[in-house]
């Protein structure tokens, strides 16, 4: 699988945090994705659990950016290393993720691993 096809899955994944909009959501992930929102959670197992949890973290994130590189494809599954900004929260995390595409381009599989970046020390 080439590059363009995990930037096209992004670039939808990037709208649908904006939009929260369910069907969206719903339309990037395979019904039977896992989806890990932290390396040693269990998964959300399910189309309608992902989306269900998607929209439970909805109104938490507030305004938000998310800068990323692309770090390797291998086949179906890339990683990308990026830095998420909540700004109503003032933080800041580091991510990498890790997303397996199939044929028809939806997420089978989505692991996140993240870590807040520390208060700055006085």
């Amino acid at each position: 699988m080439k590059r363009e096809a995990f930037e096209h899955w992004m670039q939808g994944y990037l709208a649908c945090w904006r939009s929260n909009d369910a069907e969206e959501i719903g339309a990037l992930f395979s019904e039977d994705c896992r989806y890990y929102t932290q390396a040693f959670r269990e998964p959300w197992t399910s189309r309608e659990r992902l989306v269900a949890g998607w929209l439970e973290r909805a109104d938490w994130q507030g305004e938000w950016d998310f800068e990323y590189r692309w770090v390797a494809v291998d086949g179906a599954t890339s990683v990308l290393e990026g830095v998420t900004t909540y700004h109503t929260q003032g933080t800041q995390y580091y991510n990498v993720w890790f997303i397996t595409l199939n044929e028809t381009g939806e997420c089978t599989e989505f692991k996140e691993a993240w870590v807040q970046k520390p208060e700055e020390e006085s």
